[in-house]
């Protein structure tokens, strides 16, 4: 059971001054005097500048809140309900980080990320700078807005960033971090895959500048438009060239260019619960074509009705086996 501390009075009055502020640099017509007024009332005191880190995460946050304190919700002129709005705001900065994990917990069935998405989903997330993220299948991030940075924690899984100029402070970098470093965005749209010990980067449009967590001066690169690596803590591989299938998750499909069967069906068990296996005998086989990922039956069925393979389906579906066709 998670503990949630009660703010006192004075702690009160700061975090409403914290969602005030919020509420205004949500407009889209923030003027350079406003942000002036903004910037020194957060070094005026540290509890003013702890309350507003709390105010930068729950913005981290708002896409996933009850619609009545999004993003939309906040952006109103003044008007006789927004003194209510802001104690609404108040209350949920009062209870952060506790009150969150305490949500994040039951609704996220024991795991704590932020956003997550399941076996099978694709999940598409507006955050509060505008930046774009798509969940790939069994995947979840970690959000951290601050005055320094923009910062998404690929706990587990896939994500594709589009990234968005930040309309809170425009000069605040925007980063990816993954347990093998650091991916910071210069411009740009591209994907992010962890997996076994490796992170996996295309970049699609733009650049983005790597930092390995365990590397040396000479360990980052900068990966341009069109180029994907890999990478551990220590060292950055060679760069290749990016093809379409590396983000078609995205449009609920998975390109295979005289792909491996092996590979394949390790791929497409990535969208359902259960497993699929692959003989041995062929799992050589080169497989092409456009499968769709949301409906892993009918990209069986496809495979079996194209190539020279059987497929077996055991448990309700649970258990599939591919083995060559009987003659």
């Amino acid at each position: 059971m998670v503990d949630v501390q009660r703010a006192g009075p004075a702690d009160t009055e700061v975090l409403e001054e914290a969602a005030e502020w919020l509420m205004t640099l949500s407009a889209g017509d923030v003027t350079e005097a406003q942000r002036a007024d903004w910037l020194a009332w957060r070094s005026s005191s540290p509890a003013r500048a702890q309350a507003w880190q709390r105010a930068e995460r729950l913005m981290g946050r708002l896409e996933g809140l009850p619609p009545a304190l999004s993003m939309s919700a906040l952006d109103r002129p003044a008007d006789p309900g927004r003194r209510a709005m802001i104690s609404r705001v108040a209350l949920l900065l009062a209870v952060l980080p506790a009150g969150w994990a305490s949500w994040r917990l039951t609704d996220q069935h024991g795991w704590a990320a932020d956003y997550r998405s399941s076996v099978g989903e694709c999940r598409q997330l507006t955050l509060a700078d505008g930046t774009q993220v798509y969940l790939n299948t069994d995947s979840a991030i970690d959000i951290r807005f601050d005055g320094n940075e923009r910062f998404i924690q690929l706990r587990r899984g896939e994500i594709l960033v589009q990234t968005a100029p930040d309309i809170v402070v425009p000069a605040r970098p925007l980063r990816v971090g993954t347990r093998e470093g650091r991916m910071q965005a210069l411009g740009t749209r591209f994907s992010v895959r962890e997996r076994d010990g490796r992170t996996w980067l295309a970049v699609v449009e733009g650049a983005v500048r790597i930092e390995p967590a365990g590397g040396g001066a000479n360990a980052g690169a900068v990966v341009q438009a069109g180029e994907r690596v890999d990478f551990n803590a220590h060292k950055v591989g060679r760069p290749m060239p990016v093809d379409l299938t590396a983000t078609a998750w995205t449009q609920g499909m998975l390109l295979a260019d005289s792909m491996r069967l092996d590979e394949f069906v390790a791929e497409l068990a990535r969208y359902q619960r259960g497993f699929i296996r692959c003989d041995p005998r062929i799992a050589g086989l080169r497989i092409s074509g456009a499968f769709p990922v949301s409906d892993t039956r009918r990209s069986l069925s496809m495979l079996e009705s194209t190539y020279a393979l059987q497929v077996s389906a055991h448990m309700n579906g649970y258990w599939t086996l591919l083995s060559p066709a009987q003659p």
